[in-house]
């Protein structure tokens, strides 16, 4: 399995402690299951090595902000840092496909089916700084219904990578649609975007919602407003 040299870190942290904690991440990583116990052979091994890369350019990051690496507190920063962002933009590694095999069900069902307050964590992707909110959703069933759990799902797929809050609702909508079929998707996201709380604007109560409607909900104006009425909090 290949690996990051020391002499590789070392260019960068300048700092033996880092180096050394940098040096353990793939023994620590194997042993506790940092990546979830169900990723096994080529794909933990495949993870186990971008957690050091992404370990080490934290490290480089720090200290080019003029933090002292080898602090105690920042010891294993980078390593905590790493996992931290691999969660963060888990989406990456997941599809639809996986996460709606076998929880697809064949119903004589034709009314609204509506999710809504599903809680979302994302990233924007231009400042790599936190957006998070409530997705409110729904479809019309064609004759095919989903575990309702998987909708949350499908949510966390498209949320956990980097992202703009435009294009995240319209991945959510197309997703449901292209699984399901149904008569009609709407998909609704209400988000606090810290690139405009904690920098630029710095406004603190303002609140971004998109919303994307296919088929019936966006052709059948009582059935859109059906549909907001009933996702008001």
């Amino acid at each position: 399995m290949e690996s990051i040299h020391a002499s590789e870190v070392k260019a960068i942290c300048k700092g033996k402690m880092v180096t050394k904690h940098l040096n353990e991440v793939n023994e620590v990583c194997m042993q506790k299951g940092e990546f979830g116990r169900e990723d096994k052979g080529h794909k933990e091994s495949e993870d186990v090595v971008r957690l050091s890369v992404i370990a080490k350019s934290y490290a480089g990051i720090l200290k080019e902000l003029g933090e002292d690496v080898d602090r105690q507190g920042l010891l294993r920063t980078p390593l905590r840092a790493a996992k931290a962002m691999q969660f963060f933009t888990k989406g990456y590694r997941e599809t639809t496909d996986d996460i709606l095999n076998d929880a697809i069900f064949d119903e004589n069902h034709d009314e609204m089916v509506i999710v809504k307050n599903i809680d979302m964590f994302s990233l924007c992707e231009h400042h790599l700084v936190p957006f998070f909110g409530k997705v409110h959703l729904a479809y019309l069933p064609n004759k095919r219904v989903v575990g309702l759990s998987k909708l949350a799902r499908i949510v966390e797929i498209y949320s956990r990578r980097l992202q703009v809050q435009e294009r995240l609702t319209k991945q959510i909508a197309t997703a449901i649609s292209e699984a399901l079929e149904p008569a009609g998707v709407a998909v609704v996201i209400e988000a606090i975007h810290m690139c405009m709380v904690m920098r630029g604007v710095q406004k603190m109560n303002s609140k971004t919602v998109t919303s994307v409607m296919l088929g019936e909900f966006q052709e059948n104006p009582k059935t859109r407003e059906e549909f907001l009425i009933l996702t008001k909090n």
